[in-house]
């Protein structure tokens, strides 16, 4: 890919992003015709389009931005938020939630507990002598995504037909919203992380050329992690309580992204964010209306796209895998 100037990626990407989200709040499964224009029914439908939208860009930005993080802090082009087990943990959470306790708004609560006490376990195995060495944590990460989805997976076995349907859905990833308030949490925790990753690109930029550079530049390496770890968990666990297993979001739009407007996480931080805007809504207005009236859920799309990008990252990466 071709490099952009960066001011230009981004006003693009703005635009782009701002035509989309008209598009997704009018264009859907559900054929209003225009003599119902004005009736209550029109604007219960536009509401639910316009909660979804804006989760639906929440979502893309917080995972993409993650993606960024991590992959700096890691020094890993293969690092996306899904790969310290958050998902896992979170699903786990969400699936206890809706086969033990099926109450409202139970299932985002657990499952986004879920998501911080799957961190807090891998930032503990990954600790050496006060360090986080960035191959323990992605090794912790399998290690408890293994054990935790194998955990999902006899909650789902064991549970009744009636129900199986529901946490399928879930766990495949979907933007469906029906409460404004998620919509609001889900937009301030992205706004938040995307507000400390931004402060710290510099310190990212350092980082990403090794520790050695950081330390030399005066960066306090671990406290800079713990801050990035503790933002990008926060971050995936809402976006994953809400919306299930989103995947390869936070693989594919840095990776994009930085083809684009280079490695400086100053202009990369933002082109990412609005990238996975305008990724994520794309892709929901082609699983709403590919198969109209029913809908695709968004994780299948996603996940489509996702394998053969992550096939051709090893093969840029590291072509003794496929020798």
């Amino acid at each position: 890919m071709n490099r952009v100037k960066p001011i230009k990626f981004l006003i693009m990407m703005s635009l782009c992003l701002a035509g989309l989200i008209l598009a997704s709040v009018f264009i859907g499964p559900a054929r209003i015709p225009m003599n119902d224009i004005f009736e209550e029914r029109f604007f219960d439908i536009l509401k639910l389009r316009i909660l979804r939208t804006i989760l639906a860009v929440a979502a893309g930005a917080g995972l993409s931005l993650s993606g960024v993080a991590l992959q700096a802090i890691l020094r890993n082009p293969l690092a996306e938020p899904y790969i310290l087990g958050v998902s896992s943990g979170a699903g786990l959470g969400a699936v206890m939630g809706l086969l033990l306790l099926p109450i409202s708004g139970a299932v985002s609560v657990i499952a986004f507990i879920g998501g911080l006490i799957t961190i807090m376990v891998v930032y503990l195995l990954a600790r050496v002598d006060k360090r986080i060495l960035p191959e323990n944590l992605i090794i912790a990460g399998i290690l408890v995504n293994a054990l935790f989805s194998g955990l999902l997976m006899f909650f789902v076995s064991n549970s009744s037909s009636a129900k199986i349907h529901s946490v399928i859905w879930w766990l495949l990833g979907n933007l469906q919203v029906y409460s404004p308030g998620q919509v609001l949490i889900a937009g301030a925790v992205v706004s938040a992380g995307s507000f400390v990753v931004f402060i710290l690109s510099k310190e990212l930029n350092a980082i990403s050329l090794g520790e050695e550079e950081a330390l030399h530049l005066g960066v306090d390496i671990e406290k800079i992690k713990a801050a990035l770890i503790l933002a990008v968990t926060l971050i995936t666990s809402v976006i994953v309580s809400m919306c299930g297993i989103i995947g390869f979001v936070g693989l594919m739009v840095p990776h994009i992204a930085r083809r684009l407007v280079g490695p400086d996480h100053r202009i990369l931080v933002p082109a990412s964010i609005l990238t996975g805007g305008v990724f994520i809504l794309s892709c929901d207005i082609f699983a709403r209306t590919i198969m109209a009236p029913r809908e695709l859920p968004v994780g299948v799309i996603t996940t489509l796209l996702g394998v053969p990008f992550f096939i051709y990252v090893l093969k840029k990466s590291g072509k003794a895998y496929f020798k």
